[in-house]
């Protein structure tokens, strides 16, 4: 069966403990796996401030998905989505293959630039001279 890459972005109801917000992310995740999908990546935004108000909600819980699975997943994972009441909305689009590039490039990136923080009384210069000396 074919499998095509996927994002999956969610806004869950912030007015629900941390805990709960947990249980429907990994609820998501569990689906996905079960139903024959590998999930890539996973980015818990937070709580954010909605642009208009949603169900009476001001703020959200933003959750965004990157999975590879097969097409027929999509309609299961929505219409899942759409049952649970905690989901106020969702939005899924595939991944072209620009896309998934580039966000593997993104990560790569990211994971490889560890640049050394300063400390207090520190300035930047004293540790890019540092980061210099020692390459």
């Amino acid at each position: 069966m074919k499998t095509n890459a996927y994002e999956s972005a969610v806004i869950i109801n912030a007015a629900l403990d941390d805990e709960q917000i947990e249980n429907i992310i990994s609820r998501i995740k569990d689906f996905i796996t079960n139903n024959g999908g590998d999930i890539r990546d996973v980015e818990n935004w937070g709580r954010k401030r909605l642009a208009y108000m949603i169900n009476k909600s001001k703020i959200g819980y933003y959750a965004v998905f990157r999975f590879n699975a097969p097409t027929n997943i999509i309609s299961k994972l929505e219409r899942n989505y759409t049952l649970d009441e905690h989901i106020l909305r969702y939005l899924t689009i595939s991944l072209d293959k620009d896309a998934v590039d580039f966000l593997e490039k993104k990560r790569s990136d990211s994971q490889s630039e560890s640049e050394p923080v300063p400390e207090k009384g520190e300035n930047r210069e004293n540790v890019a001279v540092e980061k210099d000396v020692s390459k």
